[in-house]
Formats: structure tokens, C-alpha cells, sequence
């Protein structure tokens, strides 16, 4: 019998990208990000409105992706989910211009024991074929065939249509 496959995002999911956004704008504003300012907004939104072009051009600035923050425990969960499931890391690299070799040799990097062809750099998740996605944006799980369960973040705060998860333990208590 198959095993059930599993789709997991990659940014504010195991790789920690509003760390890098919070380092950049206290680099270049000298102000505080703060996540509770960020609740159930986009981070450019919460800033004075001649900041949102630096907050927008940080994504795509290269280096942006190269050496995030790991999130908390998604590396041993995400390895015991590999025990039981298939599991493939979907992201979507092609949106900004500089992330994806920043985000393959991430993977690689923490990682390790995920095989490249696991990896799926994509726009539209609706293509994906898996069982679960484990993402922070709501409106990847438009269309999505399978379970959505919503990693939590700052931006998502205000989310309700889905299951939500607060951390990989939480990840792990339901999956595994």
C-alpha cells in the first residue's frame, strides 16, 4: 500500500523569512518589526508607507533566502514524517527572482536527508497530488485536494476556514 503524501511550504513554515525581514528593516530603519504589530497583516503593512518599498524589495534582493532561521523542530518532524510518509517540500521560488538557488541550497543544507527530487519550486499549489499541505498562506489550499492544515504565523492570525497548527509538536501529534 502507498504511503500518503504530505506537502510542506517552506517559508514562515521551516524556514523563518520574517526574522530576516524584522533584521533588515531595524538595518535600514533602526525600528522594531514587532509580530504583535504584524497580527493578521502582510509586514509591509504595518510599516510608514515610504518603508513598504524597501519591505517589498527584500524578497527579492539576493541573499534575502540564503541562510534563514530554521523553524523550531521542523527538522526532527519533518524527518520522523519521512518514517511514515512521502513528503515533498513545495515552495514557490518562481516568485521571487533571486530565491531559488537560495532555497535549493537551503534544503540541502538543513535538510539533508530529503531527496532534491522531493522538492517542488511552484506557483499554483492546487497541482500538487498529496494527502496534506502544511502552509501559512490560506489561499494556497484554494483548490487543494487534500487536508490543509494552516501553520501559524503573524499575517494568518485573523484565519479561521482552516485547521490550524502553532508549532511542528503540534505537527507531529497529528500526523505522526
Amino acid at each position: 500500500m502507498p504511503k500518503q503524501r504530505i506537502a510542506i511550504d517552506m517559508d514562515e513554515v521551516m524556514a523563518d523569512s520574517i526574522a530576516r525581514f524584522q533584521e533588515w528593516y531595524g538595518r535600514d530603519f533602526q525600528l522594531e518589526l514587532t509580530l504583535e504589530a504584524m497580527r493578521g497583516k502582510n509586514p509591509r503593512d504595518v510599516v510608514a508607507p515610504e518603508h513598504q518599498p524597501a519591505l517589498r524589495a527584500y524578497p527579492n534582493t539576493e541573499g534575502f533566502f540564503r541562510d534563514l532561521p530554521v523553524i523550531k523542530d521542523s527538522q526532527q518532524v519533518v524527518k520522523a514524517l519521512t518514517e511514515k510518509y512521502e513528503v515533498f517540500i513545495a515552495t514557490a521560488a518562481m516568485e521571487f527572482h533571486n530565491s531559488f538557488l537560495d532555497k535549493y541550497q537551503w534544503l540541502q543544507r538543513h535538510f539533508p536527508f530529503l531527496p532534491w527530487r522531493n522538492f517542488v519550486f511552484c506557483g499554483d499549489k492546487s497541482i500538487l497530488n498529496a494527502d496534506y499541505l502544511i502552509d501559512d498562506n490560506a489561499y494556497n489550499f484554494d483548490g487543494f485536494r487534500g487536508e490543509g492544515l494552516l501553520f501559524d504565523a503573524p499575517h494568518n492570525a485573523l484565519e479561521t476556514r482552516y485547521r490550524r497548527v502553532h508549532s511542528w509538536q503540534e505537527v507531529a501529534e497529528i500526523l505522526l
